[in-house]
């Protein structure tokens, strides 16, 4: 994908996967699916609980990775990582009810916000500078096998 294609694509609201190395008894990474925010040439923005332990493996690592897919032919993914340049404690109201209206309808949202007020009142917020990316569109591939 060409740079415009790659952020587009992460501005998307795709649910993310967020990587993090967990090196406690020989482990390999950390994966778990997360709402994200990213806007092009900015930071990709997430929201944990303070003490989660993927709060705390980012806090160690000083860095983690993102991807964001198309579960649906033709597939299509961005993959992202880089440095954590900023945490926010606690985390901006403001950013709260962003995220959760980038991926509910306003109804919704307000109800989430709503329902989990205590929960994401124990929230931070974490910028990651992207750095290295990796990137797959299979439209053109797949478009050699269409009848």
């Amino acid at each position: 994908m060409s740079v415009e294609a790659r952020e587009a694509f992460l501005a998307g609201p795709h649910v993310g996967v967020l990587g993090v190395d967990d090196t406690r008894d020989g482990g390999g990474p950390l994966l778990v699916p997360l709402w994200y925010s990213y806007r092009p040439g900015g930071p990709v923005t997430i929201q944990t609980g303070r003490e989660t332990l993927k709060a705390r493996l980012i806090r160690g690592a000083g860095r983690f990775s993102l991807c964001a897919q198309v579960e649906s032919a033709p597939y299509r993914y961005v993959s992202v990582e880089g440095p954590v340049v900023a945490v926010e404690d606690p985390l901006p109201p403001a950013e709260r009810e962003e995220l959760a209206r980038r991926y509910l309808d306003a109804d919704t949202a307000a109800a989430y916000l709503d329902a989990n007020q205590r929960q994401l009142a124990d929230d931070v917020l974490i910028r990651m500078r992207p750095e290295r990316w990796r990137t797959a569109d299979f439209a053109a591939f797949a478009e050699e096998f269409e009848p």
